[in-house]
């Protein structure tokens, strides 16, 4: 099988959504290059040796994807093309908005996922590890396993680490969580491996259902999470004591009036992905909705915030 390798250079703002599309265009699997992040690992002391240089241009992120070559690979291409332009009508920031493509073998994909996915700690106990590697887990470790090629969210990306981090300090004993745009379904797993006994991941895009379903396998907590397809909370049932949105504002913003239905009393909301520009406007509407901020964090251009309800704090 032969592969299209589609390659866009934009902006940190777009990675993201970006992403997604890539995803909804059927692709197998992205390659977000970030010369912030390689940046981070070249002073964090976490590799032995390295000659890469540190970037001075960090603002560019070069993002890849995987397409098969087949008849309906011109097609995908032009509404590729036609969603970034859309994107930046819309006043997301794409630029430069390069787009390049390449030909490679089903061989060459395989080489290329093992280039760049390597094990890594984003948190203080949760590592992330690639199924082809081996790693030993310190006692207090929790390890994950995912193939990064078959979705995005590998824990990586600002919004997903700032989010691992949050998740190791709220997560208790027999919580129940709901996972809102659940992506990989990395945020649940890492929940049931912190003690977590029942937890819904949703997706509003049934097409990921299966790759989350194959990485709750792949973890052995199949058991503890089920996964359904659903917009918002439309299809969770219960109350949850930790509801998880690491989605973008705007959704997160519909998501402040269902929360009384489905968040138990003290209970509380984490949200990710949420751009510098939109941080005033999610928190806005949580007040307006009775949610007040218990903790915000900020890297690399995104924000992650914790609400409780104002009168529970």
């Amino acid at each position: 099988m032969k592969w299209c390798e589609v390659s866009i250079q934009t902006s940190h703002e777009a990675t993201e959504i970006i992403a997604e599309i890539f995803r909804d265009l059927g692709a197998g699997g992205v390659v977000i290059e970030d010369p912030e992040l390689v940046n981070d690992y070249i002073t964090s002391g976490k590799w032995d040796y390295t000659d890469i240089p540190i970037a001075t241009e960090t603002e560019v992120v070069t993002e890849k994807a995987y397409l098969v070559v087949n008849g309906e690979l011109e097609g995908r291409l032009q509404t590729f093309k036609q969603e970034i332009k859309a994107l930046g009508e819309r006043g997301v920031n794409i630029a430069p908005a390069i787009i390049t493509t390449a030909e490679l073998q089903d061989e060459d994909w395989s080489d290329t996922w093992k280039q760049y996915f390597h094990t890594e700690k984003p948190g203080d106990r949760v590592v992330i590890k690639p199924t082809w590697e081996e790693y030993e887990a310190k006692e207090d470790e929790v390890v994950i396993e995912l193939d990064p090629g078959a979705a995005f969210g590998t824990g990586t990306h600002a919004t997903t680490s700032m989010c691992i981090k949050e998740l190791e300090t709220l997560v208790k004993p027999d919580d129940v969580v709901f996972d809102i745009g659940t992506g990989s379904g990395i945020l649940s797993i890492i929940s049931a491996k912190l003690g977590a006994r029942d937890i819904q991941a949703v997706d509003y895009d049934d097409s990921v259902l299966k790759i989350v379903e194959e990485n709750l396998e792949q973890n052995h907590v199949e058991n503890i999470v089920s996964v359904a397809q659903s917009d918002l909370m439309q299809n969770v049932h219960g109350k949850a004591n930790l509801v998880i949105a690491n989605i973008i504002a705007d959704i997160i913003i519909r998501l402040f009036p269902q929360l009384d239905e489905h968040l138990e009393p003290n209970g509380t909301l984490l949200t990710s992905g949420i751009i510098e520009d939109r941080i005033d406007d999610v928190i806005n509407a949580g007040q307006e909705n009775g949610f007040a901020v218990v903790k915000r964090k900020e890297n690399k251009g995104w924000a992650c915030i914790t609400f409780k309800r104002a009168n529970e704090i």
